[in-house]
């Protein structure tokens, strides 16, 4: 499973040169595996074992139930609610309020999981990887890198820390560099859309034929550089 997540070519992520790379190797990733977990897998012994016990959050659930299989979902989610059932609340109504306690911390820890998030997670630490160590090894692939429009600020901070791990000391001032350019020039254009979205509610420059530029999604393209996820 977690070997064919990762079968993703780097260049299918990078070549379109729009928006942020990581943000479509996330994307692309994350798909996979809500198509994988609506179709196929539901009935896989494994995996079922794996979704009971970590279930999804919010974002994935929205993302599965979005594969148009709502008996799919439904079926994971039963045998989810009974997993939980058993690990939280076995043995019925506790007596004690140091059972309610127990219970509550058990409830909290399960809130927390998510099966597409550890997937993902570690599919995206092993492709991170492989960027890192392409930037070093091929020319060309240092130029896409370079091309690229822009790197959200999640996904900034996430490719410094891998070239931490990944790459030699000589390396990872350049590359750390030529990540921060490319997230710092796209942040210095979107704060000018942003003020020029603010201006335009002057009555001034309202009317007819008035000059949006390309402040007019700025305040949506601003919550996905800071989130790294489209409101």
């Amino acid at each position: 499973m977690r070997a064919d997540i990762t079968n993703i070519p780097i260049s299918e992520v990078f070549d379109p040169k729009e928006g942020c790379p990581i943000c479509r190797m996330r994307n692309m990733l994350e798909q996979r595996m809500a198509e994988y977990i609506t179709g196929a897998a539901m009935m896989e012994p494994d995996v079922r074992i794996e979704t009971n016990r970590l279930g999804f959050c919010y974002d994935h659930f929205r993302m599965i139930l979005k594969q148009r299989n709502r008996l799919g979902v439904a079926l994971i989610l039963e045998s989810h609610l009974d997993e939980m059932e058993k690990t939280i609340f076995k043995g019925g109504l506790p007596l004690l309020g140091a059972s309610t306690k127990a219970q509550a911390k058990k409830a909290t820890a399960r809130t927390k999981t998510c099966f597409i998030c550890n997937q993902v997670d570690w599919a995206m630490e092993r492709m991170l990887a492989t960027v890192c160590r392409l930037w070093e090894s091929e020319r060309e692939f240092r130029q896409l890198f370079e091309e690229q429009e822009a790197l959200c600020l999640p996904h900034f901070t996430e490719l410094v820390s891998a070239a931490q791990k990944n790459m030699n000391k000589r390396s990872v001032g350049d590359f750390s560099k030529a990540a921060s350019k490319l997230s710092k020039q796209y942040l210095e254009s979107l704060r000018g859309d942003v003020s020029h979205f603010c201006k335009m509610f002057d009555y001034r420059n309202s009317g007819e034929g008035a000059d949006w530029g390309n402040s007019r999604d700025s305040v949506e393209r601003a919550v996905w550089f800071l989130t790294s996820r489209e409101p």
